[in-house]
């Protein structure tokens, strides 16, 4: 069993300030505007339906990904403000509405508990993505953990992703049986494991044998294992986990083997990644990604998975992969 690690929370006020002056950026005149009079209104004091009004309306003033591209500096100050969280993958709305949250000057009290708790009762899809991702940034998140439990339950992707995902909460909070079964999830929905945080930290081999249960089940049912249950094996596979991997180092699909490698690369296989590289040379690509973070002082983490992603999304436009080839299990 595993408990919650001390994480490192991000400061609410540094949040609020680095957002505002990117929804600064990012908003039109019109969407400025709304920021504006939002924020002095929140300031004032609203009741609950004034802040769900709030909420609601932001929709109306952001469109699109709040970031463009990697290397945005303002992205990089975010990130500084904690290693288990990061708003890359938020959208400019999923942005706007944090702020307006944390716009509130009653955080701490009890009306805005009960504010936040109606938000929550009718929010939509959006508007539940924000509340959950705002939910590491307010003070006493204790009172709003079996929100985070709850938005665990769900089977609407982007409100699960918005609990698990870029978040200390999950690593932070969640007991041992939270903690696994949201990992577990993560396969079942299609969710991407590697952006769910602290994994390196919590992984113990219970949660490897649940994983390689899930891969006995899938093969019997002949069905493709998710590439990025491998991920779960950490460290120390052991000879059951190492004998899986070596089955899957024979299915066609060349990112399915290439997440293997990751896998072995973790487990400190460099012998094995050797005679691979040797035996499949179109792999080469893959193989280095291992190599690299092998290297590493801490060895390979599960983010790198994400690095292994984007090569595969490389190898889609570029045509080189086949449809059926790059096919996840659902």
């Amino acid at each position: 069993m595993t408990a919650p690690i001390e994480a490192t929370w991000p400061d609410r006020d540094a949040a609020a300030a680095l957002l505002d002056e990117l929804l600064r950026r990012r908003l039109n005149e019109a969407g400025v505007a709304f920021l504006d009079g939002a924020l002095a209104k929140l300031a004032a004091g609203v009741d609950s339906t004034g802040f769900g009004v709030q909420l609601s309306a932001a929709s109306r003033h952001a469109r699109g990904p709040l970031f463009d591209a990697d290397g945005d500096a303002s992205l990089e100050r975010l990130e500084a403000l904690s290693d288990l969280w990061t708003p890359r993958y938020w959208t400019l709305l999923d942005a706007l509405r944090v702020r307006l949250i944390l716009g509130r000057g009653d955080l701490a009290e009890l009306e805005a508990e009960q504010a936040l708790e109606e938000a929550f009762r009718y929010a939509d899809e959006g508007e539940l993505c924000a509340l959950l991702r705002a939910l590491p940034l307010l003070p006493g998140r204790e009172r709003f953990a079996w929100r985070a439990t709850e938005g665990c339950r769900t089977n609407m992707v982007t409100v699960f992703c918005a609990v698990v995902c870029d978040s200390p909460l999950p690593v932070g909070t969640f007991d041992d049986v939270a903690w696994k079964q949201a990992l577990l999830k993560c396969l079942f929905v299609g969710a991407p494991m590697w952006r769910v945080r602290g994994i390196d930290q919590r992984l113990d081999g219970d949660l490897t044998r649940m994983a390689l249960d899930y891969v006995d089940e899938r093969r019997s049912a002949h069905r493709v294992v998710p590439r990025e249950l491998w991920i779960l094996l950490g460290s120390d596979p052991g000879e059951r986990g190492l004998a899986s991997l070596e089955v899957e180092c024979q299915v066609e699909d060349p990112l399915a083997r290439s997440a293997v490698y990751l896998a072995l690369a973790r487990a400190g296989q460099a012998e094995r990644l050797a005679e691979l590289e040797e035996a499949d040379p179109g792999a080469a690509r893959f193989l280095e990604v291992a190599r690299a973070a092998a290297r590493a002082v801490e060895g390979v983490p599960s983010g790198t998975w994400g690095e292994l992603e984007a090569l595969g999304a490389t190898s889609r436009s570029k045509g080189s992969l086949g449809p059926d080839e790059v096919r996840q299990g659902s």
